[in-house]
């Protein structure tokens, strides 16, 4: 069992869930088995509290570490900070400096306001977004964070909280009087977005560029003519997809520009920032409403991103990521035809995963972290890569992984998986709509 689940079972018993985060929660990966916690992270290595070390195969930090663990060059500008100073009266300099930065970097973008969460930065961007409108109504597609404007979602049309839109995410709590303020649609349903737009008031389209799914040929274009056409603000939720397929958000890849888009995750290679970017006209209805935190103006997360975006373009990082992605994908796909399983693959390159269509496939899944982690890897399904995830990296994962599809192809064939489980099957994850 180890320490970390020695604490996980304190932590369960002070802290509602056990921890802050439902990715992070060993359940997800390996019930009574995980490690849970880390005593130290270097690279694309991580220690337990019981100081066993591990290869992260899985989610990187839930994607925030697209360089890796401890980037020197990140870290040390981040000791100069704490030794001058995190946080005063007056304000940290650098938040300027990103805010032109990020500008730059997106030339369709006027001006720049910074958070330390993602749920918070698509908070802002959705209130910025209402005001300049004057609209409620937000179409949505994607996971865009915690707070009710999202939730509100999930209200359904009975008197109970039912109905659920996305599987998973309960709105006990959400206001009831927040129904029908947001409507969903699915990835690449051009005519679910036309008809909301046609029934609804509908003043923000908030999406995803792409998460499991590209888009299908002239999507995202017809969704920025559907914004003009009806003069609705269009935000992209790049948290998750910026900057590991362009230098920036992915929507450069696609060649569509949105009126605002939500940047987090790698922004600072796991130091706390996020930001929203926008055309001016829409940027500036944030002086008409209230959008203020005293830890949005701490120093360390503009000094940790500005550190990460001159390591990420001198490397040209999220080509490298992106070509390890690929190889991951294509790897996998090769172990799925020689063991014949049914195995299908999605995710941005560098946020790959895969997954074997049985009715054993969660069971599957969970096997696969039993044994990978014995063999010394955080792994499951999933692969968020890093700059340090080398090709001998790779290897020895795939040496590892191949015995394992072996076992599961003699499941398919009549081997119960049953027996060879230490603990209870892994927990499911929320349904997205993209």
């Amino acid at each position: 069992m180890g320490k970390g689940q020695d604490l996980w079972k304190t932590a369960k018993t002070v802290i509602p869930g056990g921890n802050m985060l439902l990715s992070k929660r060993p359940e997800m990966f390996l019930p009574e088995q995980w490690p849970a916690y880390f005593s130290r992270a270097a690279g694309c290595r991580v220690w337990d509290l019981d100081g066993r070390e591990y290869v992260d195969m899985s989610i990187m930090g839930i994607g925030c570490n697209t360089l890796g663990y401890g980037r020197p060059e990140v870290d040390d500008a981040v000791k100069r900070t704490v030794d001058l100073g995190n946080m005063a009266t007056l304000n940290a300099p650098e938040e300027v400096e990103l805010a032109q930065r990020l500008i730059d970097l997106h030339p369709w973008a006027d001006m720049a306001r910074f958070a330390r969460s993602g749920g918070e930065a698509n908070a802002i961007a959705i209130r910025i977004a209402r005001a300049a409108s004057g609209k409620d109504g937000v179409a949505l597609c994607g996971y865009h964070g915690w707070h009710d404007w999202y939730l509100a979602s999930n209200l359904g049309d009975e008197s109970k909280l039912a109905g659920h839109l996305l599987p998973g995410l309960s709105p006990n709590g959400v206001p009831k009087s927040l129904r029908g303020s947001v409507f969903t649609f699915n990835y690449n349903r051009l005519d679910e977005l036309e008809a909301l737009i046609k029934k609804e008031e509908i003043g923000v389209i908030k999406m995803e560029v792409s998460r499991n799914y590209d888009p299908d040929p002239g999507f995202l274009v017809s969704v920025r003519k559907l914004a003009d056409q009806h003069n609705i603000i269009l935000i992209f939720d790049e948290c998750t997809s910026g900057f590991r397929q362009a230098f920036g958000g992915l929507h450069k890849v696609y060649g569509v520009d949105p009126d605002m888009a939500v940047f987090g995750k790698a922004l600072g290679n796991g130091y706390a920032v996020t930001g929203v970017i926008g055309k001016r006209d829409i940027m500036e209805a944030a002086q008409n409403t209230f959008i203020s935190s005293t830890f949005w103006t701490e120093r360390i997360g503009s000094v940790a991103a500005l550190a990460t975006l001159e390591v990420m373009e001198k490397e040209q990082s999220w080509q490298q990521i992106t070509d390890t992605g690929r190889a991951i994908t294509a790897r996998w796909q090769a172990l799925g035809q020689k063991y014949g399983l049914p195995l299908s693959t999605a995710g941005v390159p560098a946020l790959t995963g895969f997954s074997i269509k049985s009715a054993n496939g969660l069971a599957y899944k969970t096997l696969i972290t039993q044994e990978m982690l014995a063999a010394g890897y955080l792994a499951a399904t999933s692969v968020y890569t890093c700059t340090e995830h080398t090709p001998e990296i790779v290897d020895g994962y795939f040496a590892a992984l191949e015995p394992i599809f072996k076992t599961i192809r003699e499941c398919e064939d009549g081997r119960d998986i049953n027996t060879l489980l230490k603990g209870p099957v892994a927990h499911s994850g929320f349904t997205r709509l993209n």
